[in-house]
């Protein structure tokens, strides 16, 4: 898998706002933020995107669930927050580092696109 930029902000080779850090993930604020708090929660370990997971990847994944609901409490909205994970180009994904995307602090309607 080629570098992408969050593979590069894990390498400290790029700035970005860290709030929350472990043995088996980073999160950073997104730098175009869709909501007022707008995080995202990347693993240390390179998957390009959810559908690329292996069953050795089943600890992680979970990981970042509670790393996301960790995070979101530590910023004050551990209430009320919303959960994205996009797979693939067609739905959004920019990046091909799985992420996932801790959204808060505004009303949000359903279904979501």
């Amino acid at each position: 898998m080629t570098d992408t930029i969050f593979s590069k902000i894990i390498k400290r080779e790029i700035p970005a706002d860290i709030v929350y850090e472990d043995d088996q993930c980073l999160a950073f604020r997104d730098v175009n933020p869709q909501a007022p708090v707008h995080i995202l929660i990347i693993p240390k370990v390179a998957i390009p995107r959810l559908a690329d997971a292996e069953e050795s990847h089943q600890n992680l994944l979970g990981h970042l669930l509670l790393a996301a609901s960790k995070i979101a409490e530590q910023e004050g909205c551990g209430d009320a927050f919303r959960l994205v994970i996009n797979n693939g180009e067609k739905v959004g994904q920019t990046v091909f580092h799985l992420h996932v995307h801790i959204l808060a602090g505004r009303g949000f309607g359903w279904p979501p696109g």
